[in-house]
């Protein structure tokens, strides 16, 4: 790089940093300013420009406060105080951010219930979050039903789209009933509220057990959104398309917020498709949108319609976004800009890819690392523990050494850990004793490295990295390799146990699309990968099951391992002496299992 890029790499870093520590400068926990505060203030300012477009209908911001307002009167009707928690169970639709806005103007705390669940997770997290109320919609009455485990209080649930007649427990909400008044309730009834008091509870992904509630305070809120306003720069003329749930941080937070503290339109949908987003985008005028990294593979993979051609994007930011994806995707849609960030709803640290290198996560340059309080510490795979020395203290990972990402927890706005409504679960997410004795850290349970310009890379979360042969495995790079052979349209990498081998042989459970062909996988992973990171196994499936925020569900899949028996898909070994992946069959799988073969 000569010294005029580098020159213009640190201008765009500086002045993206600068926006963002601008743009959350006063947030303090004991401020009395609250998230709903905030959300006024842009009112107020913004009033009669269009805040939301759901479904050809269009909110102002005046109108949208409205709305929230009308969910004050009926929280107050209800005899809800500051401290008290009702649950949001919705998909995305226009009255969902009013929904929590609005209680939180008493002081009521919303519980964001992910509108994918059914059964007993779905009654567990109505369980933890404390709530008696339920606001929902017919769309999600389903949901309700389905629920069989007995549930920790008795719930009413008020439906806000109801029509004709309701089961016992269910009650209609007419929002548009003259009794609920759209005027703001005096901000006196949250009176002695602070900035550390929690506004929200939103919920881990549930990849392996059952969701945890993680504690959202108005400061951890007011981080999330007044940050990516000032990240993303928009403005009062830009449009931002969310098609991600309202129910997670990325999209009901940061995308949120980047939108409605800017002026900007806020064009939301009820869920992703790849068939209609670009048709949406261009006929909405959309100049950004914010992502998780799956969505931008699935628009990559699918063949190329006019309106791709036809739409003005110049930003989108997220996360997850894929090395391999991340140059086809930004030069196929001509996106002029991409702001990937990492970051997590629990946790303490975060970072922004300003200068939009692909591949990295974010970026610390050496001269403000004392400036920020994360660190990559060593870590063993096998033991999977962090690697103390002599002294009892963490031991430091260096320039391009993978490591535990683990942020420094402080009273600090930025360094603050709010952990989960379970304090058990809170207390095993810190370390303590890492760079000298007494602190505290937040372990991420990301495996990172850092290079010598600063750039962080993601390699993988802790338990899907994998010892074979002696060697670490990443489950990601190995994805990466996979993902870019022609024809695949999703992979998922894990490790299974092969009798009494010792480690994990590494699996690969593959979505093919067309012109996928599995003769050339072998020799194509042989160019791409070393020996020991190449699966041994391949599991053909139709489609992968993921969460509502699109992370891979492993858990069935390390459980279900090579094993013909347990799985309806086709499923291959690469055996020794063959040169090619072979169809295991139950006399094949009891021979992997004894230890016929020299692995």
């Amino acid at each position: 790089m000569d010294l005029g890029a580098r020159i213009a790499r640190e201008w765009r870093y500086i002045n993206g940093l600068a926006r963002t520590l601008w743009s959350v400068r006063k947030i303090a926990p004991d401020a009395p300013v609250l998230i709903c505060d905030d959300f006024e203030a842009a009112v107020d300012k913004y009033a009669e420009h269009t805040a939301l477009i759901f479904e050809g209908a269009r909110y102002t911001y005046l109108q949208l406060d409205a709305l929230a307002n009308r969910f004050a009167a009926w929280a107050e009707a209800q005899g809800l105080k500051a401290g008290d928690t009702v649950a949001l169970l919705m998909p995305n639709r226009a009255e969902y951010v009013p929904a929590w806005v609005g209680l939180s103007k008493l002081g009521v705390a919303t519980a964001l219930i992910n509108n994918n669940l059914t059964g007993a997770a779905l009654a567990h997290c109505l369980s933890i979050s404390g709530a008696s109320h339920v606001l929902t919609d017919t769309e999600s009455l389903a949901a309700v039903d389905s629920i069989r485990a007995g549930l920790a209080r008795p719930l009413t649930y008020w439906v806000i789209d109801a029509e004709g007649e309701l089961e016992q427990g269910r009650k209609p909400l007419d929002l548009k009933n003259p009794s609920i008044a759209p005027e703001r309730p005096d901000p006196a009834k949250r009176a002695g509220l602070k900035s550390r008091d929690v506004a929200l509870y939103i919920y881990t992904s549930g990849t392996t057990g059952m969701p945890k509630a993680a504690k959202i305070t108005h400061m951890r809120a007011q981080l999330y959104m007044r940050s990516f306003a000032g990240a993303t720069a928009l403005n009062s003329e830009d449009k931002l398309y969310c098609v991600l749930p309202l129910y997670h941080a990325t999209g009901g937070l940061c995308g949120v917020g980047s939108a409605l503290f800017n002026g900007g339109t806020l064009v939301l949908r009820r869920k992703f498709s790849a068939t209609h987003f670009w048709s949406d985008v261009a006929e909405n005028g959309c100049t950004s949108f914010v992502y998780i990294g799956e969505l931008c593979r699935y628009l990559v993979n699918q063949p190329e319609r006019p309106e791709e051609r036809q739409q003005h994007l110049r930003l989108a930011f997220g996360n997850g976004l894929r090395p391999e994806v991340w140059e086809e995707f930004q030069a196929r849609f001509h996106v002029e800009r991409i702001l990937e960030f990492y970051g997590s709803t629990e946790g303490n640290v975060s970072m922004f890819n300003f200068d939009g290198k692909p591949g990295a996560i974010g970026r610390v340059p050496p001269y403000l690392q004392r400036n920020f309080t994360v660190r990559l510490v060593k870590f063993d795979v096998e033991s999977e523990q962090v690697v103390r020395g002599d002294n009892g203290l963490c031991k430091l990972a260096e320039v391009g050494e993978i490591g535990e990402a683990l942020g420094l927890i402080g009273e600090d706005a930025r360094s603050n850990y709010t952990g989960y409504a379970d304090k058990s679960a809170s207390e095993k997410k810190i370390l303590r004793d890492v760079v000298e004795r007494g602190d505290a850290w937040f372990r991420t349970g990301d495996l990172m490295r850092q290079d010598e310009e600063g750039y962080f890379y993601f390699v993988d979360r802790i338990g899907d990295t994998f010892r074979w042969k002696g060697e670490n495995v990443s489950t990601t790079e190995v994805q990466q390799a996979i993902g870019s052979y022609p024809g695949v349209e999703e992979a998922i990498v894990y490790g299974v146990k092969i009798g009494a081998l010792d480690g994990r042989a590494g699996m690969a459970a593959i979505t093919p699309g067309g012109g996928f062909k599995l003769a050339g996988l072998r020799d194509f992973l042989t160019q791409e990968l070393p020996a020991y990171a190449r699966p041994i196994f391949i599991r053909i499936q139709p489609a992968a099951e993921t969460t509502g925020t699109f992370k891979y569900k492993k858990t069935d899949l390390v459980r279900e391992g090579f094993d013909p028996a347990r799985i309806e898909h086709e499923l291959y070994f690469d055996q020794p002496g063959e040169n090619a992946y072979v169809r295991i069959t139950p006399e094949l799988y009891a021979d992997l299992q004894r230890g016929a073969f020299k692995l």
